[in-house]
């Protein structure tokens, strides 16, 4: 037995080495030809030309037909309704066109209504049929709705998160009546988390939303901010609407209230989901409850490309404003960077400063920019810089105004409404004021430590902490100097200068305008605190003659004329007589070279306001250069000095 062990052995050795040598000769062989005789011998002949595989030769238009046939039978194969799909694209190509009449179109949607009914819920999902069921429901009658309605209703849910149902169901709610509307809105409930975490269910849930009542609003809403509003739907029926205060009425607890609503919202922001003003609210909201490290994470979440997706509502420009309020220099540099525009947006004559300057919202984030933001030179180069192009737009436009009018006149409640004002002094109260026994804390470590590298980079920590929190207990957190930040936002940065280049351009244009008038005004007195006189007097000298070469122009003769004379002109006069009170200089060019021996051809209609102002600015020079001639007026009782007591 011992003697025959290596024999073995050796075998198995000589095999080894025999396998090695033949497989180093494959490896030296080189690949076979394609045409090489072993391949011949399992080549098979293809079909000839027109062959069906049976032998029979068939024309190319023969062979169509076959494949056409053939893809109609895996089509019905794969697809149940295949047959209803085709008979319902017919009618439906029908009962779109516009050149239809309403007794026809109503023919061919009862008949397609009564193909579909049974089967709506099986249908609804499918990319065609959905939208022959939006043509139907846009078109058909009260009953025919009800019908459609009653079969979708259990569904609602389903089909929410259905990226082709998605638009039937906002076309239902749409043309839906009020208990309707109520039933949809209320299945919604215990849902509504889910649906604002998905990209297409967040769209039904953003529309039940927009379209509900103040009541339906609260109660989809509710259920984001505790677990308790959402099982029993009767604390939902509080009137109060802010989350503190339904904490304080129900005794909730808010830190419960936190975890859930941080639960609600992580997720939506992760995703990007931020589009919805109901997720607008609802982060404005945990903001006003959140400690300072969940208001902190969640503030720090909100980058610029998220703001920029947010501005387009109340809440969200507001959300935008904290984030800059509370941020650092540093986060402030990051928003406005994102708002620069890209290569294809420039090619295509896009911006993202251009769409937030003429929307109603974001032109009020634009607006806190130029208020808080202390580099004023990134600021000009991708704010300032999109704005000049567009300055004539912008002037004659209801927001678009905004932006400037603060930087002409800062927080005007003239310019701007009681509840843009409001939104400058909202604040995050948690970031605004440090804990106390934080402070305590960190004082009594910072005055125990003593020498020793370890000591001195923790005392660097704290020093570094408090820091922020000096940054944060500024609500507006900017330290320039705000007359020193309006002059480098529009004198030095150029845009005041093109801006005057602009009113003169289009003066009668401007004056004339029910908007565009208050810019004219400011920048024809030259801006709150004369901004604009001391190095611009020459540039507004030509702003004030290019005015009262206009008021110059003769009175027209033709009384079906549309075009009335500026100083005609409800809006224009009254710019021009406020002109007069607060612009002297202004003033004494407009009497000089339009109304100087012409006061009695003026003195009737709305420019008697403006020679009775002549007799009523403060300034003596402007008084007594008028005076030879208005004060006749006045005498005669042609022109009227109105009483200071009594309001214009």
């Amino acid at each position: 037995m011992a003697s025959k062990a290596p024999k073995v052995q050796k075998s198995t050795k000589r095999k080894d080495t025999e396998s090695s040598a033949n497989f180093d000769a494959l490896k030296s062989k080189k690949p076979k030809l394609a045409s090489s005789n072993s391949d011949k011998k399992h080549h098979t002949k293809p079909k000839s030309v027109g062959d069906n595989g049976n032998g029979v030769n068939l024309s190319a238009k023969e062979r169509r037909i076959e494949a056409k046939e053939e893809a109609e039978a895996r089509k019905k194969r794969r697809r149940p309704h295949y047959t209803l799909e085709q008979e319902l694209a017919s009618l439906w190509e029908k009962m779109r066109r516009r050149d239809i009449s309403k007794a026809d179109r109503s023919k061919l949607l009862s008949e397609a209504l009564q193909k579909m009914k049974g089967k709506i819920p099986e249908i609804a999902c499918s990319p065609l049929l959905s939208r022959v069921l939006q043509t139907c429901v846009k078109y058909c009658s009260q009953a025919e709705k009800e019908a459609v309605f009653n079969e979708l209703q259990p569904h609602f849910v389903k089909f929410a998160f259905n990226k082709y149902a998605v638009f039937l169901l906002k076309k239902m709610l749409d043309g839906a009546s009020k208990q309707q509307r109520a039933a949809c809105i209320s299945s919604l409930r215990g849902h509504v988390a889910s649906l604002l975490r998905h990209m297409v269910g967040s769209i039904v849930a953003e529309h039940a939303y927009y379209i509900g009542t103040a009541a339906q609003k609260q109660e989809l809403l509710g259920e984001l901010y505790s677990t308790e509003l959402q099982l029993f739907k009767d604390l939902n029926s509080t009137n109060e609407k802010r989350v503190v205060d339904i904490i304080a009425k129900l005794g909730l607890k808010k830190d419960a209230v936190i975890r859930h609503m941080t639960a609600v919202i992580q997720p939506i922001i992760e995703k990007g989901i931020v589009d919805h003003s109901i997720t607008h609210k609802l982060l404005i909201e945990y903001l006003t409850i959140a400690d300072k490290t969940s208001a902190a994470y969640m503030m720090q979440h909100l980058t610029g490309k998220l703001l920029l997706r947010m501005v387009h509502t109340r809440d969200g420009s507001r959300l935008a404003m904290l984030r800059l309020k509370h941020g650092s220099a540093k986060e402030r540099k990051m928003i406005i960077k994102a708002m620069k525009s890209t290569d294809e947006m420039i090619k295509e004559n896009k911006s993202h400063v251009k769409n937030m300057a003429f929307d109603q919202f974001g032109s009020m984030v634009l607006t806190c920019i130029f208020t808080i933001v202390d580099d004023t030179k990134l600021v000009t180069k991708i704010i300032v810089r999109d704005l000049e192009p567009i300055l004539k737009d912008l002037v004659v436009e209801k927001h678009g105004r905004k932006p400037l009018l603060q930087l002409l006149h800062p927080n005007s409640s003239r310019y701007l409404s009681h509840d843009d004002l409001a939104s400058f002094d909202l604040s995050v109260p948690s970031l605004c004021v440090m804990d106390e026994s934080e402070t305590s804390s960190q004082t009594k470590d910072s005055d125990v430590k003593e020498s020793g590298e370890e000591a001195e980079d923790e005392q660097e920590d704290t020093v570094t902490e408090r820091t922020d929190v000096e940054e944060n207990v500024t609500v507006g957190g900017s330290k320039k100097d705000p007359l020193l930040r309006r002059q480098e936002l529009l004198v030095k940065s150029g845009l005041a200068e093109r801006l005057i280049d602009v009113c003169v351009e289009n003066a009668e244009e401007f004056l004339k305008s029910n908007v565009g008038k208050e810019v004219m005004y400011e920048v024809a007195r030259g801006g709150a605190d004369g901004i604009l006189l001391p190095s611009l007097s020459e540039k507004l000298r030509v702003l004030h003659e290019a005015i009262a070469s206009v008021a110059a122009k003769p009175k027209s003769q033709e009384p079906e004329k549309k075009s009335e004379h500026i100083l005609e002109d409800f809006h224009s006069s009254r710019t021009i007589r406020r002109l007069v009170l607060d612009c002297p200089a202004f003033a004494s060019i407009l009497f000089n070279n339009a109304l100087s021996g012409k006061c009695r051809m003026w003195a009737q209609g709305h420019c008697s306001k403006i020679l009775s102002a002549f007799l009523e600015t403060e300034d003596v020079q402007v008084r007594e250069m008028a005076k030879e001639e208005v004060q006749v007026l006045v005498n005669e009782g042609v022109v009227k000095i109105p009483d200071p007591k009594k309001p214009e």
